[in-house]
């Protein structure tokens, strides 16, 4: 039964209808009266603190407006609070906000719950290497029911910027470089994070961001400016926000960036004409961090009213914690800057969120669920293999006539070396919400319990940015009776994420020089890298006989660890991003215009495409990973060579697929399509389907992809999203350089 906001008792029969059908979100037509009903009580002052939101925890002070937030709340001055505390605290907030103020409407409290609450799962770039969006889904699904056990409704998650450039910090957030992967996998986020009905307890309210262009930032600089034509922002930075907001996506937030001179955060194209009234979206947008002041810096706003109508005026509904809306809407109001209807859209955006979230019914959270909610065996298991799916064998030579790894059990010692091998803060990311270091089961204690302290020698080595002689001394007395040298290199959980780019991606302080001496030795060699971007390690790659990009891998990395170096679980992981052999390639990406002069072969190196002395191709193609067995792949093959633009049907494209080798395998089926002949350049390769198939040794499956005609349709020289006729290119393969493509005809 629903028991009724006081101010909603005429459309309680709306209200028990929405808590009767199968799903609800922020498009349901129940919503609209109750809206309409709450809004018509409001004055002016209690419409703008719906959009006002503060920090938890937060200095106060006349800068921002925030002087009391607990007398603020309590007089109808805030609309949300962003940040954590214990659960009784955000309880005793919406008391007061319950209360305290006129109408009782309750708060909305937020926070950055990236890739798992106190479970803490793999970074989401590292997720996205699984290519498998129903455990991305899993994932999103134990995060929201944690954090809502905390208190927290709003997840500022998914982070779908598309991310083409490694030096950029927040590529760790990303699922990578592919609009495609990148649409498939936000769907996946915003399923997990709010569930079947909005309004259920354990659903979180999803936020994608940043509205848009952010990863395209300039020298991978975080929050510098981007230039991003309307044609590519439509092919690919568009897409994965679009289908964040087809799945019912409650939020949006603006970015920091300037897109072509005008900040993203008040940027009326995007938020307004694209948002509103291109895609019907009907959620809230929330600015990012400060975003509505920094118009001011941007250099659009002379001043905090200034930069407060604009960034309202082009489409952003909340400020967070500038408190620029605070200080001045009510004032542009009256002076006939921004008209009320103006302020009603935004205030009716938030109270469709808050309604659908079933807050004004269910206000508070169940302080007794709380510490239930954490870290639940099933929790945990799914974080052991969310890991395992997430880690891509990018090197894997043989030693001794067969490859390295899997290890065998009956290997008599282990060198364990590195600064990451026993680390806990830094397995969990840049983002680690509620996790803690004393849930984090480490790569060493892991091999501890599987070969005993006597089968395994652990050294430092050095430190992640300082090192000693002395230490790496240690480390090659470890190595000396050891049968094979597992190294645990990379860069620290600060190095990666926001406000953390890099303009050199080698392996940082001295861990080159102990993987050199490392190899030295002459005994095998297995580099574990732990980062939160790939890292141009061309030595290591032709050095090392194998390589695992584990990313930050969460809680369970060595029992996930554990079962990949030995076998257990065969690795599956594909990467999201081209892999650089050096930073002077970046930004780097597979799908790239052709140029007028492309290099055909590797042979050709003047008055063609390239660098004199660079590779042009990159060191692992997108898609790529390898496996403890191998795949073969038939010739793509089409139902039809010929397709007209009118035709609803589409076609089919299938190709044979065996496993080759000894062991069973998962393997990523890709399918990709270049178009030529059609009105704008196409990229020479675009990602339009994948599965994932399981095969036992020596078995063979047919892979079929269903082409629906729209697959086939581009943002055409007038910015139509159409079919047009073209030849077509099509590959079934196992990554984004390979495979025997098909031809098509596409036709008027």
């Amino acid at each position: 039964m629903v028991t009724c906001h006081p101010l909603l008792s005429a459309i309680c029969l709306l209200a028990s209808f929405a808590a009767s059908s199968a799903t609800i979100g922020i498009d349901d037509p129940s919503l609209d009266a109750k809206v309409e009903a709450l809004l018509r009580q409001m004055t002016p002052e209690e419409k703008v603190a719906q959009l006002v939101q503060y920090p938890i925890g937060q200095p106060t002070g006349p800068e921002t407006g925030l002087v009391d937030l607990d007398s603020m709340i309590a007089r109808g001055q805030v609309g949300a609070l962003l940040g954590t505390a214990p659960v009784r605290r955000i309880n005793t907030y919406q008391r007061l906000a319950m209360q305290g103020s006129r109408l009782h409407i309750p708060l909305l409290f937020g926070l950055d719950v990236i890739h798992g609450y106190r479970t803490v799962f793999p970074i989401p770039l590292g997720l996205a290497s699984s290519w498998d969006t129903a455990l991305i889904e899993r994932t999103a699904r134990v995060a929201a029911r944690e954090a809502s056990a905390a208190g927290i409704r709003w997840t500022f998650s998914p982070m779908v910027d598309i991310a083409r450039d490694a030096r950029w910090g927040r590529i760790a957030e990303s699922a990578g470089e592919d609009p495609y992967l990148g649409s498939q996998i936000a769907a996946a986020y915003v399923r997990g994070y709010q569930g079947a009905r909005l309004d259920a307890p354990d659903s979180l309210a999803a936020c994608a961001k940043h509205f848009v262009g952010y990863g395209a930032a300039e020298g991978g600089r975080d929050y510098n400016t981007t230039e991003i034509s309307e044609h590519t922002l439509r092919e690919i930075y568009l897409p994965p926000f679009h289908a964040a907001v087809s799945t019912g996506a409650a939020s949006l937030m603006s970015a920091f960036n300037a897109l072509n001179g005008v900040p993203a955060s008040a940027n009326r194209f995007t938020l307004t004409q694209v948002l509103r009234e291109e895609w019907g979206f009907r959620g809230l947008v929330d600015s990012d961090w400060l975003a509505v002041a920094q118009l001011i810096p941007h250099g659009i706003a002379i001043n905090g009213a200034d930069a407060a109508e604009k960034a309202f005026e082009s489409g952003v509904d909340m400020d967070m914690t500038s408190g620029l809306y605070h200080r001045h809407l009510l004032d542009l109001i009256e002076a006939g800057r921004i008209s009320p209807a103006r302020l009603d859209e935004s205030v009716r955006r938030v109270l469709r969120v808050k309604l659908a979230l079933g807050l004004l019914e269910h206000p508070y959270t169940d302080e007794s669920q709380e510490s239930g909610a954490m870290l639940q065996p099933a929790a945990v298991v799914l974080a052991r293999e969310a890991a395992e799916r997430s880690f891509v064998l990018l090197k894997n030579a043989d030693v001794g006539g067969k490859p390295i790894l899997p290890l065998s059990d009956s290997v008599r010692h282990v060198a364990l070396i590195g600064p990451l091998a026993d680390d806990v803060t830094d397995m969990l990311g840049s983002w680690p919400g509620a996790g803690r270091g004393e849930d984090v089961v480490t790569l060493r204690q892991s091999f501890e319990e599987r070969l005993g302290n006597r089968r395994l020698r652990y050294a430092l080595g050095t430190g992640l940015t300082e090192g000693s002689d002395a230490a790496m001394r240690r480390a090659m007395r470890d190595t000396l009776r050891a049968d094979v040298i597992v190294m645990a290199l990379g860069e620290s959980h600060a190095m990666s994420g926001e406000a953390a780019s890099r303009a050199n991606l080698t392996l940082p302080g001295r861990q080159q020089e102990l993987l050199e001496k490392m190899v030295a030795t002459g005994k095998p060699v297995v580099l574990i890298l732990f980062s939160g971007r790939p890292l141009t390690l061309p030595w290591a790659f032709e050095k090392v006989p194998a390589v695992i990009a584990a990313w930050a891998p969460g809680i369970q990395v060595g029992p996930a660890l554990m079962r990949t170096l030995f076998g257990e679980s065969n690795p599956s992981g594909r990467l999201t991003v081209s892999w650089p052999r050096s930073v002077g390639q970046l930004p780097l990406y597979y799908n790239a215009l052709n140029t007028g002069r492309p290099r055909n072969n590797p042979t050709e190196k003047q008055y063609v495409t390239g660098y004199l002395d660079e590779e042009l191709t990159p060191q692992f193609p997108f898609g790529f990973g390898l496996s403890y067995t191998t795949f073969d792949y038939g010739p793509t093959q089409l139902s039809r060579q010929r397709l007209h633009v009118s035709t609803a049907e589409g076609l089919t494209a299938t190709a044979r697929v065996t496993n080759t080798g000894s062991r069973a395998g998962s393997e990523v089926v890709q399918l990709y399509v270049r178009l030529q002949g059609t009105s704008t350049a196409q990229p020479v390769r675009a990602l339009k389907g994948f599965q994932n198939i399981v095969l036992a040794p020596g078995e063979s499956r047919t892979a079929t992809f269903q082409l629906p005609s729209e697959t086939l349709a581009v943002w055409d020289i007038h910015n139509r999203y159409a079919v047009e006729p073209a030849r077509a290119t099509v590959w079934i393969a196992p990554d984004s350089a390979r495979g025997k493509g098909a031809e098509l005809e596409i036709v008027p």
